[in-house]
């Protein structure tokens, strides 16, 4: 225990207490959460529970998000039925 970690890959914290599933963290810099639909700040030393899968032994940053694979398939079928139009109108004069 007292070991550095990052909470969500980019938070300097510091482990108080393990358990199964939640852990207690300490913070080591201040920073902004959310908790349900709210931010709230994080101010240094303040401690809070969170689910072991939030803390990384390193600093990462998390990969860009990827189109949603139906909002592509989507823009897919769009710009197929714009080139079957054109060619309809095409094919008509």
């Amino acid at each position: 225990m007292g070991d550095v970690w990052f909470y969500k890959g980019v938070h300097k914290v510091k482990v108080v207490t393990e358990s199964e599933g939640y852990w207690i963290i300490e913070a080591l810099e201040e920073f902004e959460d959310t908790v349900g639909y709210e931010k709230v700040t994080v101010k240094v030393g303040e401690q809070r529970i969170v689910p072991t899968d939030t803390l990384h032994k390193r600093k990462y940053f998390a990969p860009p998000m990827k189109e949603h694979a139906y909002e592509l398939k989507m823009e897919k079928k769009l710009k197929r039925l714009i080139a079957e139009e054109e060619k309809k109108l095409d094919e008509k004069e």
